[in-house]
């Protein structure tokens, strides 16, 4: 086989191993990934792999090892593109870290050949223009949610690879219903016209009628279309990660699409815990690798589906100190609900839609009356970070002093669920 330009391959068929709450072992991973590469032609090929930054569960160094055992001697190149979409650049000590690199030693010492580089969406000279969606075909897309002309632009190297190769981790998202697949093409190595697109469209419908949604959402439907417009093509090695651990619970190869969708119906089986009885208070403690309220945010939304009318998410960070590094436009709007923009659109329209989809992701459902000026949301959400409290209530948020926090106190209360390790595992109400 070798790659057809704008075409995915026909003869490459989905596989999986493992399964929800299972474990695969790394001989098992090796021997996975020696037999279904086997099968494909690599051979002198460009090959780019798509990954996961930072804020991922995922046994990168483990899986890429692999990888790039089975692939290094038959490619003609293999680079590693780091899928940001617009978070932070990663550093050249944070890339080292997060893939495994031993002190003291480089990339090239620990995988011969690989070059690892950021999404660049900064630098013009890194984007090429690949294509337009016109407004009927997102209005068509989107199921009628919006009807708007999107130019989609992609990473150069992804679009000059002859292979793609996503490798990455699956997880119920607010955006999307589950994340992966040719979700590390848009947003993870596109610009903000699409990401702006796909992330509207997604808080029109909202957060808790999308997040977890296994098969084509609308938002899935968009960034299928606008990633089919890369002209390589697009395999995957989608995972399923215990969240915390890092541990394997199942990989399917495949086409971006086949494998993800293997993916997904695991990942809505193994990251959703039901509960019979809504949440009043939750203290979500956010693990470092979110490093602002951007990322963070993922806290409260895994949580929202299962919150009582008026109950609180309190944002556990001690580390965090500001609210977007890379989006600075949220200061300025804050955080509400959806009708809170929709209903004064001549206020907000000149803000990106990105910044105003994730205002609304985090704070879930409410209304507002544009003739009485007042906003009612759904539950409350707070901070309980390093951020100043004057930040919190500019951005409409809560606000709580990390000393009012006794861990352990509100562990034993009855009213209060302490999520450790939040923001990959959603919660739903059962039934």
């Amino acid at each position: 086989m070798s790659p057809s330009i704008g075409h995915q391959p026909t003869d490459i068929a989905v596989e999986t191993i493992g399964g929800p709450h299972q474990h695969v072992s790394d001989a098992e991973l090796d021997a996975f990934v020696a037999r279904r590469f086997a099968d494909v032609d690599f051979d002198g090929k460009n090959v780019v792999l798509v990954v996961p930054d930072g804020t991922r569960s995922c046994p990168l160094p483990l899986v890429v090892a692999s990888v790039h055992r089975h692939l290094a001697d038959r490619v003609a190149s293999l680079t590693a593109v780091i899928a940001l979409g617009t978070h932070s650049y990663m550093s050249p000590a944070a890339i080292d870290r997060w893939f495994g690199v031993p002190a003291g030693q480089t990339i090239d010492d620990v995988y011969p050949g690989l070059t690892v580089v950021n999404h660049e969406f900064h630098d013009p000279s890194q984007i090429v223009e690949i294509g337009t969606l016109s407004a009927d075909e997102v209005a068509e897309l989107s199921q009628g949610a919006m009807r708007e002309e999107v130019v989609v632009e992609m990473n150069r190297r992804v679009v000059e690879a002859d292979i793609n190769l996503v490798i990455g981790p699956v997880f119920p998202h607010e955006v999307v219903g589950i994340s992966g697949g040719n979700k590390y093409f848009i947003p993870g190595c596109s610009t903000h016209d699409a990401i702006d697109l796909s992330h509207w469209v997604g808080a029109l419908i909202g957060v808790e009628e999308m997040i977890g949604k296994a098969g084509i959402t609308p938002v899935r439907a968009i960034i299928n279309a606008g990633s089919a417009m890369i002209p390589g093509w697009r395999l995957a090695l989608c995972l399923v990660v215990e969240s915390g651990s890092g541990d394997l619970e199942s990989v399917s190869f495949g086409t971006a699409e086949d494998a993800w969708a293997d993916a997904a119906e695991i990942a809505s089986e193994s990251h959703v815990v039901h509960v019979d009885k809504p949440f009043t208070r939750v203290l979500a403690m956010m693990p470092t690798r979110y490093d602002d309220i951007w990322t963070a945010a993922k806290g409260c939304y895994k949580m929202q589906p299962a919150m009582a009318d008026g109950g609180e998410v309190i944002i556990y960070a001690p580390h965090v100190t500001q609210v977007a590094e890379q989006h600075p436009e949220i200061l300025e709007v804050g955080y509400h609900s959806i009708e809170y923009f929709t209903k004064q659109w001549d206020r907000f329209s000149h803000v990106p839609k990105g910044v105003l989809a994730h205002s609304t992701h985090v704070r879930g459902a409410g209304t507002y009356d544009p003739e009485t000026g007042v906003e009612t949301n759904r539950i409350k959400v707070t901070l309980c970070t390093q951020i100043p409290e004057e930040v919190c209530r500019q951005v409409n948020l809560g606000h709580l002093p990390l000393s009012a926090v006794d861990i352990e106190a509100w562990k034993a209360d009855p009213d209060v669920f302490v999520q450790e390790n939040a923001g990959e595992v959603l919660y739903r109400l059962r039934g």
